[in-house]
């Protein structure tokens, strides 16, 4: 796991005319790439299957994909199945794309802004700069038990287009290990480890112990936490069913 005090991504706030959002700055400068997550100021929420009625859903996010201007054409959004599926996306029609049953994407298409939406669970951002291949992971404790990430992973591998070698993965904000205490059968299924009572549980730790395991060299982790930091974020831990959800994204801009 990379040192947090020297090592993180920095994530800054957009500016007031955009939606609520925090954009990972180091991944734009060095690497050209789009990234971040929506926030929740103003009641901001894209949640396509929550509480809230469908128009108004919408409308947020037509004024997300408007604040993106001409960079990009397309925006992949799945209904997310806490499990392992991950499917490329080549080639697709303009505008919204709700894709059934996919908890990752994965593009070299530009223009193509990739999407998982999250209010506790951990956004996984990968990144190979020398293709230009993106990938964007939707990794609650059930994923992460399944091993949603080595099936990203292996999935860019397979194509022909990456190698583990030049991968950048980034866990980005979720909630922390502080703040997600859950029963001894969840700490089994994630860690393998038996305990007798409940306990905390870091997903992005084991994340990044995944990770380095399948021998990626390049990964950072936010500092921010959906519980503790819960102003500017959705947290389904925090506040139920009454939680949005935030948009994490990931693209390679139109030239």
């Amino acid at each position: 796991m990379t040192n947090e005090s020297t090592s993180l991504t920095s994530e800054r706030r957009s500016d007031k005319h955009s939606p609520p959002r925090l954009d990972i700055e180091d991944w734009h400068v060095k690497y050209g790439v789009v990234a971040g997550i929506t926030g929740a100021d103003g009641g901001f929420d894209l949640g396509l299957w929550g509480s809230q009625p469908s128009g108004t859903v919408l409308r947020q996010w037509r004024v997300f994909q408007d604040s993106f201007e001409q960079r990009f054409g397309q925006f992949v959004v799945g209904r997310q199945l806490h499990e392992t599926s991950v499917g490329w996306c080549q080639g697709l029609e303009r505008g919204l794309v709700v894709r059934e049953g996919f908890d990752g994407h994965l593009t070299r298409d530009r223009g193509t802004l990739l999407t998982v939406l999250v209010a506790d669970c951990v956004p996984v951002y990968l990144l190979d700069p020398a293709s230009g291949a993106v990938g964007l992971l939707h990794a609650g404790w059930r994923g992460i038990a399944a091993g949603i990430l080595s099936a990203g992973i292996e999935q860019l591998e397979f194509a022909g287009i990456s190698t583990r070698s030049n991968l950048l993965i980034h866990c980005g904000i979720s909630i922390c290990g502080r703040c997600y205490e859950v029963g001894p059968e969840v700490v089994w299924k994630v860690t393998g480890k038996r305990v007798g009572r409940a306990e905390t549980l870091d997903l992005r730790a084991v994340l990044a112990e995944q990770a380095a395991q399948l021998g990626i060299k390049g990964v950072t982790v936010s500092p921010f936490c959906t519980v503790h930091d819960s102003g500017p974020f959705h947290s389904y831990r925090a506040h139920g069913d009454k939680a949005g959800r935030m948009a994490a994204y990931l693209g390679m801009p139109l030239g």
